[in-house]
């Protein structure tokens, strides 16, 4: 990002005054169950673990460069890693090649954009981004200070323009779906909350119906996914049991915190080019 243009542009501290307009900052994190060292980690409105009294003392300070961004113009964003006396947080883990993911998401979960702002030093990252529509959006910036766990920090922000029409989520009852040229089925050994989940990517190419066994790493790893409950105040990153494979299945396992509706988003990499694959789910 231009740091000229950080320089000049107005910051915003997404203060408690900003918060009454545009929601609920949803900070408490954990950082979930990990299985085998490739399950997820979760953010929720509870912490649970050893590390839940660590994890309260880290934040994520959000700035914008603009006081009212507006759609499809670039914004800046950055973000300060701190701990609980506001001093930066400098160290912090590679995890699946980057120090820091940014998770964006509507308000409705219809669009969803994952990615990596740029490595300031000193725990602070920056970015230019644009948002498709107008409308309330929730950033998860997704990271690891060094000899902590893995955990998350998010905040809801307004951005001014033409709202797009809001898309109601409804559970999926056919769990195939095509997206550029590939053909991806979800499978889950027992879809239930509170447990450990399995969950499968089963990929093909649409037109053959050929299984694809050539998927190329995503961040070092045959894929990633995110899933993040209704009302997006759940969050989970969900990284492969076999981190090598190389389709056509990608295995992953996670534990959905509560019954109710989730949305799943799968990333793959083929021949190049990486994939995003949504699937709307119920959880008893």
């Amino acid at each position: 990002m231009n740091s000229k243009m950080m320089k000049i542009a107005i910051p915003l501290l997404l203060s408690a005054a900003l918060l009454s307009a545009c929601g609920k900052s949803d900070t408490k994190t954990n950082s979930g169950a990990e299985h085998g060292g490739h399950g997820a980690h979760e953010a929720g409105e509870q912490q649970v673990g050893a590390g839940a009294n660590q994890e309260k003392d880290v934040q994520a300070v959000f700035k914008l460069s603009s006081e009212k961004p507006r759609a499809k113009q670039d914004t800046g964003v950055s973000i300060q890693i701190a701990g609980k006396d506001n001093k930066p947080i400098e160290s912090l883990d590679v995890s699946h090649e980057k120090k820091l993911h940014l998770i964006v998401v509507s308000k409705d979960l219809s669009y969803f954009n994952h990615i990596h702002p740029e490595d300031k030093g000193k725990g602070a990252f920056q970015i230019s981004t644009q948002f498709p529509a107008g409308g309330e959006y929730k950033l998860f910036a997704d990271f690891v200070p060094t000899g902590m766990g893995s955990m998350t920090k998010s905040q809801w922000i307004t951005v001014q323009g033409d709202a797009a029409k809001a898309v109601a989520l409804e559970p999926e009852a056919n769990l195939t779906k095509t997206v550029d040229g590939k053909e991806v089925t979800l499978t889950f050994d027992k879809l239930q909350a509170g447990k450990a989940v399995n969950m499968t990517f089963n990929i093909k190419d649409a037109a053959s119906k050929k299984p694809i066994t050539n998927l190329q790493p995503y961040l070092g790893a045959v894929g990633h996914v995110v899933v993040l409950s209704a009302d997006a105040s759940q969050y989970l990153h969900v990284h492969p049991t076999d981190e090598k494979a190389a389709g056509p299945d990608a295995k992953f396992m996670t534990t959905f915190p509560a019954s109710g509706i989730y949305k799943i988003w799968g990333q793959f990499q083929h021949e190049g080019k990486v994939f995003t694959v949504p699937f709307v789910v119920k959880v008893p």
